[in-house]
């Protein structure tokens, strides 16, 4: 793929919401990109991403009914997009690096840390380019920190605090009634939802994190949280909605809710009330939130020590809205994200430690704050091409696998040391799984 004028034609396996939103996003600029095939169980969600093609190259574009259709097929296309589930991202992408496809594949990596490596091993042994869709380091907000970062405005880093606030509602969607509500189905909490802030921490301060420590519990989206007996499904319609912040109707009557119910139910936005209903009576979204099979913790905290002695801790919760950063330097101070856009003096502060005054920082696109992934999914497929096509070596790609594997060990470590109480050293931990000491 050296010719600059070649377009990277691309194959969605597994058609949800992120490839629907990846191939969407190429197709706006079709002298760069063609849709050459799409595989979903789902037939309708195939047929979206053939439609994102232009008219005239629809009937060129071949449908399959799951990933391993498409598989057994010669090489379709340059690059697999691969969006399943997380605990079917391993098999799909191993098959189509052997095929001869480069790769964006969604996160997490794997649904084990073993994999995760493995998968690492055989793009560089095959020489494949494996692209991860850590999306946040493609966003204005997190570049404008790093560059500050390393402008040395702050000084030597010596510790950070950062929080992941994942939302009350996304949690009980997601997390408690979801495709993640339950670690042994899918990826330990911290590694489905937060392996993007373990990404963004070591990409910010360009080192490796050594040990790790933490502490979580599921204390409230549990059956301990009931206060009387009730059903397992909101199952009476026709009464009014109480004061359950937390009830399933909700999908039907308000705007935040249904924006996540368009995630798992593709005729959301041209249902009825009374259809969606319906729906949720024999939908898992329908579930009380207190009475689901779920064992995800709903709120975390790991204490890290990075290279060089850089500390820092990393909050998991529910119960808190958006991404807030806080990094202390020798120098300055900074503070940054959605708390301090809507109740402080702007979204990236700095103050110096000497009696300075309280600094704006703008973001390096005007207008672009942090806002769901902040413009990450537009950067990402804006930087993809070039990362596919002219980057000479497949490890320097922003999110190559090779990079974006640290990001895993930390979050698989996080989860170990969450479970056995343990001060977890890394680099011990990662070879403890590759030889198969520790199941992981």
């Amino acid at each position: 793929m050296t010719n600059p004028r070649h377009r990277l034609s691309l194959a969605g396996i597994g058609c949800g919401s992120r490839t629907r939103t990846y191939t969407k996003l190429a197709m706006e600029r079709p002298e760069l990109y063609r849709i050459a095939a799409a595989a979903d169980p789902i037939t309708s969600r195939a047929e979206t991403v053939r439609n994102f093609a232009p008219e005239e190259e629809r009937a060129n574009v071949r449908l399959f009914d799951c990933a391993d259709s498409l598989l057994k097929e010669p090489q379709l296309a340059d690059l697999a997009i691969i969006g399943t589930q997380d605990d079917y991202h391993y098999e799909p992408c191993r098959r189509a690096l052997d095929l001869g496809y480069d790769v964006l594949l969604e996160k997490p990596i794997a649904q084990t840390l073993r994999e995760a490596l493995e998968l690492r091993d055989q793009a560089v042994r095959l020489n494949r380019r494996v692209m991860v869709c850590h999306v946040l380091r493609y966003t204005p907000f997190y570049t404008t920190i790093r560059n500050i970062v390393n402008s040395g405005e702050l000084g030597d880093i010596m510790t950070f605090n950062a929080i992941e606030g994942v939302g009350a509602w996304h949690f009980a969607h997601s997390f408690t009634r979801g495709h993640w509500r339950n670690s042994n189905t899918s990826t330990p909490m911290i590694v489905a939802k937060c392996c993007h802030d373990m990404d963004i921490l070591y990409w910010l301060f360009g080192r490796q994190c050594e040990s790790i420590a933490s502490f979580g519990e599921l204390s409230f989206f549990c059956k301990k949280s009931l206060t009387a007996p009730r059903p397992e499904r909101c199952v009476d319609w026709t009464t009014p909605i109480g004061e359950d912040p937390w009830d399933a109707r909700k999908y039907a009557t308000e705007a935040d809710a249904k924006r996540w119910l368009r995630m798992v139910y593709d005729r959301a936005d041209e249902a009825t009330p009374e259809e969606i209903y319906e729906w949720l009576r024999v939908s898992p979204w329908g579930r009380d939130q207190f009475q689901c099979d779920n064992n995800q913790p709903d709120h975390q905290v790991g204490i890290m020590r990075f290279e060089g002695g850089l500390t820092g801790t990393f909050t998991m919760t529910a119960f808190e809205q958006g991404r807030h950063i806080e990094i202390y330097g020798t120098k300055a101070k900074l503070r940054a994200g959605v708390f301090y856009k809507e109740h402080g003096p702007g979204e990236i502060t700095i103050q110096d430690h000497f009696g300075g005054s309280l600094r704006v920082i703008p973001l390096e696109q005007e207008g672009a704050g942090y806002a769901g992934h902040g413009g990450g999914d537009e950067g990402l497929v804006r930087e993809l091409y070039d990362s596919m096509v002219n980057v000479p070596n497949p490890a320097d790609m922003k999110t190559s696998i090779v990079q974006s594997v640290h990001s895993h060990v930390m979050a698989f470590a996080m989860e170990q040391a969450r479970l056995t109480g343990q001060v977890i050293q890394l680099s011990e931990f990662e070879q403890m799984v590759r030889n198969g000491t520790i199941s992981c």
